[in-house]
């Protein structure tokens, strides 16, 4: 198993936040749902930090 940094920009208008969430669009499950979709693998994405809903980010760190 490896750990793999990447670098993410994106418009947050239709997220409400960057965690997980119960019933609500996340920037951590959309990143989860496309790296599965990639590779048949689940892949738990941990962020740098976190946004609030409607935050757009540019350079934001994270690692799966």
């Amino acid at each position: 198993m490896r750990t793999v940094r990447t670098e993410l920009a994106y418009d947050g208008s239709r997220f409400h936040g960057w965690q997980r969430q119960d019933g609500f669009p996340s920037v951590q499950a959309a990143i989860e749902a496309a790296l599965l979709a990639l590779t048949g693998e689940h892949a738990g994405v941990i962020g740098a930090g976190r946004t609030d809903a409607g935050v757009h980010a540019l350079r934001q760190v994270a690692h799966f």
